[in-house]
């Protein structure tokens, strides 16, 4: 199966650029409701949007009721009884499911005419993340991806002086033990392994800061470890390391770029990731509010996706 090769498309400026995160929100709260009841839903989505103030988190639907219950008590909200009544409760969705789950609710969400926050992959393989990008484009929706380290001031640093750099080539990991016990170790990431989870934020960055990827491949087992090796439009070639399966005591997340110049790294190490929230969440409702997604979209997702379904080991 073949994947786009071509760089997405050029990024429109963030409709949250209008105004500072310190200015009262320019109009209501944008009507969020929430799909998904796990531990990501209750410790990220649920208190990120409930928090506002641009968002307002209204109901909570999930497959165990009982579950979907305790978080929209928690914060606030109500336990939708159906899928159908959250989607009349809300103006966006946002979803905090398996990527299988997401791909099918997110094309009927985007049909309803409702605004999407989306989580990483789009879909478990390219046809359904496809679907669901075609879903939102023929909808006129607007979409954003809960790609975390992108709404972290020194993330956008990072790729703001890579813009400026002659990159020759570049290496990258994202690893972690996850997988081998606790709230990470969930059904569809045990199946799918590192490289449909942690693969969208490595792939991301390096198709930001190296250069468009115009072809990937994988070697080795993404449940254990899985290798990339990508090569760029402007030549550049890069490697990518991913595991959610070795004993780290810490998440270690790093680019290295290199060049004629100086090298550039990105590490998260001692990176507050709770200041990626007010930023995701400003940005999101911005964009509902103005009608007009951020370049961090459901076309991002599909490119991703692409990228992921080449990087297969064979």
């Amino acid at each position: 199966m073949t994947t786009p090769a071509s760089p997405s498309p050029t990024a429109t400026p963030s409709p949250s650029a209008a105004y500072s995160s310190s200015a009262p929100f320019p109009g209501p709260p944008v009507r969020v409701g929430l799909v998904g009841a796990g531990p990501w839903a209750r410790t990220m989505h649920a208190r990120m949007l409930a928090a506002g103030p641009e968002t307002e988190l209204t109901a909570v639907w999930a497959r165990r009721p009982e579950a979907a219950r305790e978080v929209a008590e928690t914060y606030g909200a109500r336990a939708a009884a159906s899928y159908d009544e959250l989607l009349g409760s809300c103006e966006a969705v946002a979803f905090a499911v398996p990527p299988a789950v997401q791909a099918g609710l997110a094309v009927t969400a985007a049909r309803a005419g409702r605004a999407l926050l989306l989580e990483k992959p789009l879909g478990p393989d390219l046809d359904s993340a496809r679907a669901l990008a075609d879903a939102v484009a023929e909808a006129g929706v607007v979409s954003q991806l809960v790609l975390t380290k992108r709404y972290h001031p020194a993330t956008r640093d990072f790729l703001a002086r890579a813009a400026g750099l002659e990159v020759t080539g570049a290496r990258s990991c994202y690893l972690h033990g996850g997988f081998l016990g606790g709230d990470l170790a969930t059904a569809w990431r045990l199946e799918h392994g590192a490289l449909l989870d942690l693969g969208p934020h490595l792939l991301d960055l390096l198709d930001t800061a190296a250069g468009p990827v115009v072809s990937v491949r994988g070697t080795g087992d993404p449940r254990r470890w899985i290798e990339l090796t990508c090569e760029h439009a402007g030549g550049a070639v890069s490697q990518a390391s991913l595991s959610g399966a070795v004993n780290l005591p810490r998440v270690r997340t790093r680019v290295e770029l290199f060049g004629p110049g100086e090298e550039l790294v990105y590490d998260t190490a001692g990176l507050d990731h709770e200041e990626c929230w007010p930023v995701l969440r400003a940005e999101f409702a911005a964009a509902v509010r103005a009608g007009r997604s951020t370049e961090i979209d459901a076309g991002r997702g599909l490119r991703l996706q692409g990228l992921l379904e080449q990087a297969l080991p064979r």
